[in-house]
């Protein structure tokens, strides 16, 4: 065999060594079923179920979030807060952070999604000297909820497992609402509408309960979510007052941007 033929024999072999190669290099690496995701975010202010828990003031915001293609999710999500220290019940106390975290699973089935989960607010911090007055009690809450969303829509409701954002003797307590998002033609902006019900148990039950009302405008421009909404509430001043004398489910603008990596 001349140097020719042993020069294309060489060739031939190395070619097919490396054709399975060149295939599996190709080939689409099968998809991970596991996604992972954060959050960071900056609004003029921390508005939950209507109610400021800012005072008006800046909150910064962050999350991890972690779903399973089996429809299984977990995550968790912080935020400063000042609504408990700007009580007159917690006035002393050390609260500044509120922590939550969550696990649930959904589910879709053709247009509709379900979704049921638990929810932990957590509050750490100190109580104040001489403990908590009559009526109050630790922050911290467990939520269960259950949701339905249908294309733009989302009807959820959430059931307290025990005392609730600190009012006493309250297991039981909910919370029903419903949010709806629409985009504006082609403009790339979204339209979001919403409205809840929170209810008490025990003995603040008349006192606590109220409805509040949001409506916001949302866009994403150059990778970050920018919003920009007005809500309300009829919150009774009685109960919802804080030591400063303001009302914290008055109505408020607030703005802000995030951004998902």
């Amino acid at each position: 065999m001349n140097k020719f033929n042993k020069t294309l024999l060489a060739g031939a072999v190395a070619a097919a060594l490396a054709t399975p190669m060149v295939a599996m290099a190709q080939a689409k690496a099968p998809e991970s079923p596991h996604t992972f995701t954060g959050n960071v975010g900056l609004f003029s202010q921390y508005i939950f179920r209507g109610l400021t828990q800012t005072d008006r003031k800046p909150a910064l915001q962050g999350g991890f979030d972690y779903s399973h293609a089996s429809g299984f999710y977990a995550g968790l999500w912080g935020s400063n807060v000042s609504w408990l220290t700007d009580s007159a019940a917690y006035n002393g106390g050390s609260y500044s952070v509120e922590i939550d975290t969550f696990l649930g699973f959904k589910m879709p089935v053709g247009d509709f999604t379900f979704d049921v989960g638990f929810l932990r607010y957590n509050y750490p911090g100190r109580v104040p000297p001489g403990g908590l007055p009559a009526g109050a009690a630790k922050a911290d809450t467990n939520e269960i909820y259950a949701a339905v969303s249908w294309k733009f829509a989302t009807l959820k409701y959430s059931y307290s497992l025990g005392d609730t954002f600190g009012v006493d003797d309250s297991r039981g307590s909910d919370y029903l609402d419903l949010t709806a998002t629409l985009p504006i033609g082609s403009t790339g902006f979204n339209v979001i509408g919403h409205v809840g019900r929170q209810t008490y148990n025990g003995p603040n039950s008349a006192n606590a309960a109220y409805t509040d009302y949001r409506i916001a405008v949302a866009t994403e421009l150059m990778g970050l979510n920018f919003s920009l909404g007005y809500s309300d509430t009829n919150a009774k001043d009685a109960f919802y007052n804080n030591r400063f004398g303001s009302n914290i489910g008055r109505s408020a603008w607030t703005l802000g941007v995030q951004k998902t990596f």
